[in-house]
């Protein structure tokens, strides 16, 4: 593991380099080379730029969303804060008609909780799930809070946490609500809605759509599983943890750091990211708009947070090595966790025929253990052509699956829309 101090400080011995890379970008622009040599002034910008964005810290995102066509009505998008705790906010995006229309005229629709994964990313990772949800749904989403800024004193945070909190949050949304659960959370999901189920809570969704979630990763185990499988839990405690360094917030707390996880990302596809760099650098250079396109994805991409060790650990013998929740050996605060307890509620399954990252069949296994939900109320689907990401982001996401998510979370809530299954 790359020291997390060390890390800091080389970012910050970068510092004055970057700043003068800005400042030699901005004064080329007004510089008589623009005007005399263009091109050898945009290739000389293109290269301080590209220095700039390789050595830079990226910060966390902005979901943007302004506004969102239902029908054809226009509304108004304002996130709004629903719960909290000291790892997450609940965000919600409230559809607001403009001044002077009837807010009253938006009908009522489906309360979709997604939940995005707290694998290194943040949950602006899945804006274009949320954009694309949002003319049908009204939409929360989970927002993960970097570990590294929770101070120690607000304790630990685990995967029985997590479960936790995806149960609070669904108590919120109340009654009637969907859950969506987006790759890693899809166990936590799962359990969660167990527990509620088993237990009787009358927040307990009516809908769950799994996509591209390791529920069972024994099924066409891909290199991520290899590796923990592989390594074993001792060699991710002994190499993938550091303790967050000062003056961060979290001064002292045992993380697994963004950095990290973004640099096992990168080396599974190294030369697709070093051919996509050379390419942004060329645009630049030419004046390419093509660029803008890259800057967006990479600016995504490359904005990580880091997770507490406790749930980094727990989540990689649990899921990915011992495999309690297909096993039946999962619990929650020392209470088994039964996936056959979920009867009532809709089960839905989505996969990419191309992910890298969560293999064929993962996902659908939850058809396995959720062997109660009634077969009426359940689909699978398997997305032709796309990898992991493709299956909440993209063209065909949009154009494919999502109108698929749509018609079964208002089939799951009308009888007269059954059966589910395709």
């Amino acid at each position: 593991m790359y020291p997390y101090a060390l890390y800091e400080q080389s970012h910050a011995a970068l510092a004055p380099a970057r700043a003068w890379a800005s400042l030699a970008r901005l004064g080329l622009a007004v510089s008589p080379l623009a005007f005399l040599a263009p091109s050898l002034a945009r290739e000389a910008s293109a290269g301080f730029e590209m220095f700039e964005r390789l050595t830079r810290r990226y910060d966390k995102p902005a979901f943007g969303l302004g506004s969102v066509k239902v029908g054809t009505e226009a509304y108004a998008i304002e996130e709004r804060v629903a719960w909290q705790s000291p790892f997450c906010r609940l965000l919600h995006f409230a559809k607001v008609a403009p001044p002077g229309r009837d807010g009253g005229t938006l009908p009522e629709q489906p309360r979709l909780l997604v939940v995005a994964p707290l694998s290194g990313h943040h949950a602006t990772l899945l804006r274009h799930t949320v954009e694309t949800m949002l003319p049908g749904c009204d939409v929360f989403i989970t927002d993960w809070t970097d570990a590294r800024l929770v101070p120690l004193s607000a304790g630990r945070f685990d995967l029985d946490d997590y479960v936790d909190h995806v149960m609070a949050m669904l108590r919120v949304l109340g009654p009637g609500s969907h859950v969506m659960g987006v790759c890693q959370p899809a166990v936590a999901v799962l359990a969660a809605t167990a527990l509620m189920e088993e237990s009787g809570d009358p927040a307990a969704p009516i809908s769950m759509t799994l996509m591209g979630g390791p529920i069972d990763t024994r099924r066409s185990p891909t290199r991520v599983n290899a590796l923990a499988t592989s390594k074993g839990l001792a060699w991710f405690r002994d190499n993938a943890i550091a303790t967050v360094p000062f003056p961060n917030p979290g001064a002292g707390r045992r993380v697994y750091p963004g950095y990290a996880q973004l640099a096992g990302f990168v080396s599974m596809n190294l030369d697709r990211h070093v051919e996509a760099h050379r390419a942004m650098h060329a645009e630049l250079a030419s004046g390419d708009t093509a660029a803008d396109r890259r800057k967006d994805f990479y600016d995504e991409y490359l904005a990580v947070l880091d997770l507490t060790e406790e749930f980094y650990l727990q989540t990689v013998r649990a899921v990915f090595i011992d495999h309690d929740l297909p096993l039946g050996r999962m619990t929650h605060r020392g209470r088994p966790v039964d996936p056959a307890a979920i009867r009532a509620c809709a089960l839905m399954t989505v996969e990419g025929e191309k992910d890298d990252i969560t293999g064929l069949g993962q996902t659908q296994a939850a058809h396995d253990l959720c062997r109660n939900v009634p077969a009426h109320r359940r689909v699978h689907h398997l997305q032709p052509g796309v990898g992991h990401f493709g299956t909440f982001s993209g063209r065909r996401f949009a154009a494919e699956i999502a109108p698929r998510i749509q018609a079964f979370v208002e089939a799951s809530a009308a009888p007269a829309k059954l059966p589910l299954a395709a």
